[in-house]
């Protein structure tokens, strides 16, 4: 395997990528908030602006939501592996008696084992990883965590109260709200890197602790220099005044010394000794294990994507600077939105992002341009040029559909795995009327049997759907009948004054060059790559 590289996005199973690309102890940690089941809405990124759940990228997920051939495939390697230990092993074999046999429970489970075996394989011995779950299956995954890791290097659960309040909790529910997600957090080893947190003081702890002032009207408190435990020759007597019987002073005589000559220690009338804490010195409160001052995105959040399941950035900003240092290379193998990508480069880590759909692998190209300086960075995995897209549609007709779809800024529509063809592929969300969305249908064609019927199938599609815009995407270039077939659609009059083509026709090489759809102002759920920019005096190349 070669040397790690850092600042990319891999497109693909994330298992895969960690096997061929991401050496032995190579990462110094690692985040991971992994999609659950399709029944639920934890982790389900993408919506469409109706709130219902993308299919597309439900379908990407749904071999690890349900018993079959992938589970099975993953148990037997899970038992032939020599990097999984013996605890997991027999966790495995166990499983079925907690959970039942063939469950979406067990193949999630599953799924999530084989996955961590290699992102501990991949982990530095000081590295930390950071496990983002609701309480659904935190259970399961704790003890999936112990016996990977190991009960040692269990460091805490983190309860992040991720919303105010809840709807579980109306009459008739028989439950109290949930309102918060749990983050495991464990190391590889004993020695993992870590900088403590601090949160700041609240008003009330500033009122009660620091209730005095000095001479310039600094806010102080006053702590008592003694400990239960003796260090050395800590029972010495000082200035007359000896610590309370069964204490011991907090520090040795040379520093109690040095406090004396700095005017940072006050006494009382009995001469006993206090350190004076300045206010303004003190770096705030040490974090605990419950977190309820990092509150999701409010509706107005300049960080606000239109995602329920995003995280905001302060949360992964605490994790990534309490368990790395700058320069550290953190690793999310579920990255969906990009949340931790992006919270790693602002604070100077180097980062690697994977994810099995474009749609993420979109959104994350999005948010990375629009940083300030603007990354350099690569994408493995997704087309680069007209014969590596011929190749895509080759291989997977509908990761091509979604990935030329999301090339767009569209949204990916349908289960098609599933479901009959509707002709439609995904939708372009725009708004040219007060509070209305509207849409324009997207067709995508992969193969080379390209004919004037699939332009009028369009035509009756936006029709049927009531569409006042239809965008055909295609590998080869449209015959004569087809761009005469779109013109005879005639034209949409937006109320902004504007005429835009009812049919317009894309081909994949345009795409490439730059050229978009022509349509009114958007607000596509993943947001029209902007122009490209430079980073730091160098082009953005794309692998």
């Amino acid at each position: 395997m070669d040397e790690l590289k850092t600042n990319i996005l891999y497109y693909g199973d994330n298992l895969e990528i960690l096997r061929k690309y991401i050496p032995d102890n190579s990462v110094d940690l690692i985040y991971l908030d992994p999609p659950f089941n399709s029944k639920a809405t934890y982790n389900v990124l993408y919506k469409e602006p109706t709130g219902k759940p993308s299919q597309a990228q439900i379908s990407a997920f749904e071999d690890t939501w349900h018993w079959g051939l992938e589970s099975e495939r993953a148990l037997q390697e899970i038992a032939a592996s020599a990097i999984a230990s013996a605890e997991v092993k027999e966790f495995m074999s166990v499983l079925p008696k907690l959970v039942g046999k063939r469950t979406d429970m067990r193949a999630y489970l599953t799924m999530m084992c084989i996955r961590l075996i290699e992102l501990r394989r991949v982990l530095k011995n000081s590295g930390s990883l950071y496990l983002h779950c609701d309480p659904t299956a935190s259970h399961y995954l704790k003890l999936l965590m112990d016996t990977t890791f190991g009960v040692a290097n269990f460091r805490n659960e983190i309860i992040w109260k991720r919303t105010t309040s809840h709807g579980d909790w109306k009459q008739g529910a028989r439950q109290l709200g949930r309102i918060h997600d749990s983050i495991l957090f464990y190391s590889k080893g004993a020695n993992n890197i870590w900088n403590t947190p601090f949160v700041p003081f609240s008003a009330e702890q500033i009122e009660q602790q620091y209730n005095k002032t000095d001479a310039e009207g600094r806010r102080y408190r006053l702590v008592t220099p003694t400990a239960k435990k003796p260090g050395g020759d800590t029972s010495y007597e000082w200035k007359g005044v000896r610590p309370p019987k069964g204490r011991y002073w907090a520090y040795t005589k040379e520093k109690m010394a040095a406090m004396d000559k700095q005017g940072l220690l006050y006494y009382s009338s009995t001469g006993q000794p206090y350190i004076i804490y300045y206010l303004d010195e003190r770096p705030g409160v040490a974090a605990q294990t419950i977190w309820t001052d990092i509150t999701p995105m409010s509706p107005t959040s300049k960080e606000r994507l239109g995602y329920a399941t995003q995280k905001p950035e302060a949360l992964l900003e605490r994790i990534i600077q309490s368990s790395s240092s700058k320069g550290d290379v953190v690793l999310d193998p579920f990255c969906g939105c990009g949340t931790a990508v992006v919270a790693a480069q602002r604070l100077n880590r180097k980062w690697i992002g994977i994810d099995i759909t474009y749609l993420a692998i979109g959104l994350m190209e999005w948010r990375l341009k629009n940083m300030v300086p603007m990354p350099a960075y690569k994408v493995i995995g997704e087309p680069e040029d007209l014969a590596s897209a011929v190749e895509l549609a080759n291989k997977d007709k509908y990761q091509f559909q979604w990935w030329a779809v999301t090339r767009i800024g569209g949204q990916p529509y349908g289960d098609k795995k599933k479901g009959a063809d509707t002709g439609i592929d995904g939708y372009l969300y725009y708004m040219d009327e007060k509070d209305k969305i509207k849409k324009a249908i997207i067709s995508v064609k992969g193969g080379k049997n390209i004919n004037v019927s699939m332009i009028r199938d369009l035509g009756h599609v936006i029709d049927r759907e009531k569409s006042d815009i239809g965008v055909f995407i295609l590998l080869e270039k449209p015959t004569r009948p087809m761009l005469e077939e779109a013109a005879m659609k005639g034209f949409y009059h937006s109320p902004l004054g504007k005429d835009y083509p009812r049919i317009q026709i894309l081909t994949i090489e345009e795409i490439f060059q730059g050229k978009s759809p022509d349509i009114p102002p958007w607000i596509a759920p993943i947001p029209k790559p902007p122009p490209a920019k430079k980073a730091e005096g160098k082009t953005i190349k794309m692998l």
